[in-house]
């Protein structure tokens, strides 16, 4: 990974909750550029070449902080204490219970109306990664454990961007982390029914009508992507498109040196995204039920399938199904994961 190239600047993006927030460039001897923010410790912009050079933002945003402080659909955003939900927004830990923020129906939702994609973090820059820290007090949310969280960004002359996330308690916890971007590697022009995806699973949950796992775990069948376009795998309920809100486990765990554990590519700009994680699984979310309340950064509002979101993590309602990996964090430990973007094109291209 070459990042002698890569250079660091920071601007005043405003205030929220009484504390600045800033906006951060890291941009590469080749020109491609991420832009992220210290409100959600969001990534905002993802600037790459296409087949004939054009550089593009590639993921859904807004231009301004009003954007990601009005936004319901989590774009970009840091998702913590923990992502996807949890049933009827309650689980026992050493035998107590524990009640959540609900704000998903009866259940949480990527930590609750509160959650990390709405706070201020404290930030610092070196050269080729911005830094991300916050506290997050016992109790935050309804989790137990005063939490301890840094993630950072890392940006190559490679167009590489290298996601990390640790975390610290004072208590047994849960925690799960991700990242919340949808991409849309036509910068906007078009849905991303005609993307291609590739998802290194043949299992996958099986999930009830509101998006909580039974605990079951089921063939891929006829969801196994093998490069096939998005929208080849959308059902129809009553006239209406549905798409997909499906959790992959990945058929081997990682390893180094890293295969990539999802390629999604689109053919008109020839650009790809090779996706690398530590994390067992991932939550394909084809957009459904994107609605931004204010223009977002390609001119206008997001609307469902604008972008789709590839999100590393663990199992969504972890703690409430012994036969999940384990999202248990305890004094002592130190949860440690990546996830790595890689930007490039197809082959022969």
């Amino acid at each position: 990974m070459k990042t002698a190239g890569v250079r660091t600047k920071a601007e005043s993006w405003g205030t929220s909750d009484g504390k600045p927030v800033s906006l951060y460039r890291l941009q590469n001897a080749g020109g491609a550029y991420v832009e992220v923010t210290n409100f959600g410790a969001t990534l905002v912009t993802v600037a790459v070449p296409d087949k004939k050079g054009v550089l593009e933002n590639v993921i859904l945003g807004f231009p301004d902080l009003d954007g990601y402080e009005r936004d319901v659909c989590y774009i970009g955003s840091t998702i913590g204490r923990f992502a996807n939900r949890i049933r009827e927004a309650t689980f026992t830990l050493e035998g107590v219970k524990y009640d959540l923020d609900r704000n998903d129906g009866n259940n949480t939702n990527h930590g609750g109306e509160r959650g990390f994609h709405k706070r201020v973090f404290d930030a610092r820059t070196t050269g080729d990664e911005v830094l991300f820290t916050l506290i997050s007090d016992d109790g935050d949310g309804g989790f137990p454990g005063k939490l301890s969280f840094q993630t950072s960004y890392k940006w190559s002359d490679d167009n590489e961007l290298i996601i990390s996330y640790t975390a610290e308690t004072d208590k047994t916890t849960i925690v799960n982390f991700t990242n919340h971007a949808y991409f849309n590697l036509t910068a906007g022009r078009s849905k991303i029914h005609d993307h291609r995806l590739v998802i290194e699973s043949d299992r996958l949950l099986e999930m009830a009508d509101d998006y909580i796992p039974t605990g079951q775990l089921l063939p891929a069948g006829k969801l196994k992507f093998t490069g096939q376009r998005v929208h080849s795998k959308f059902g129809n309920e009553n006239g209406d498109i549905r798409g997909l809100n499906s959790y992959f486990f990945f058929d081997q765990p990682p390893l180094l040196p890293w295969e990539p554990s999802c390629i999604l590519t689109e053919q008109t700009t020839g650009r790809k995204l090779s996706v690398f994680t530590t994390y067992p699984g991932v939550l394909l979310y084809t957009g459904d039920f994107l609605n931004s309340v204010t223009t977002g950064n390609n001119g206008r509002r997001h609307e469902p399938f604008d972008g789709l979101c590839l999100e590393c993590q663990y199992c969504p309602d972890s703690p409430n199904h012994s036969n999940f990996p384990s999202t248990r964090l305890e004094p002592g430990q130190v949860f440690s994961h990546q996830i790595v973007l890689k930007f490039g094109l197809t082959e022969g291209i």
